[in-house]
């Protein structure tokens, strides 16, 4: 994906307006639903990514707003950072359907290829100094697509995606649900 030159805000808009209005993204958009875009510091050192929005993301149009989000808050201010000194994002950007009233499922490997382009074209504008890949389908999309590599075996690891360190850890949602990883 090519983004016009310019300043940092003017690409990381043209980047959004390109996704936003992206034409499969917004055919694959449950009812009511919203693409889900990156937000925050685009000068952040530390770019989090994550999987793909929940159900509150979808309705808000922004990543990490559920309970996921307040976690990673939470989580945030305990390393001494806020949400506006960071950059989060996520590999897809809208929430993927299923069959169930509740819960999310994973993104296939067709969806997260789709995707790709776009947070890579992120990465490119806010040039962070880390990625921390929350779970293990953010790991797997920007390190090691094995799926039966299990996230405890990558966890603590340097690896590397576009030429920038990063750090694969456990999502918020896994540790809401597993508190004795936090």
């Amino acid at each position: 994906m090519k983004l016009p030159e310019g300043d940092k805000e003017s690409r990381w808009n043209a980047l959004k307006e390109i996704v936003t209005g992206c034409p499969t993204c917004n055919a694959n958009l449950n009812p009511g639903a919203q693409v889900v875009f990156g937000v925050g510091n685009l000068d952040a050192d530390l770019f989090l990514c994550g999987e793909a929005p929940g159900a509150e993301e979808e309705m808000q149009g922004e990543p990490f707003v559920g309970p996921a989000g307040e976690l990673l808050d939470k989580i945030l201010a305990g390393a001494g950072l806020s949400r506006e000194a960071v950059y989060v994002g996520n590999v897809m950007n809208w929430r993927p359907k299923h069959e169930k009233a509740y819960g999310n499922r994973p993104p296939t490997i067709e969806e997260m290829s789709f995707c790709m382009p776009y947070l890579r074209a992120q990465v490119e504008v806010v040039r962070p100094k880390v990625i921390l890949a929350l779970g293990r389908t953010a790991t797997a999309a920007l390190v090691e697509p094995d799926p039966a590599v299990k996230m405890g075996a990558l966890r603590g690891r340097w690896w590397e995606f576009e030429g920038v360190p990063v750090m694969p850890t456990y999502h918020p949602s896994y540790l809401l649900h597993n508190p004795s990883k936090s």
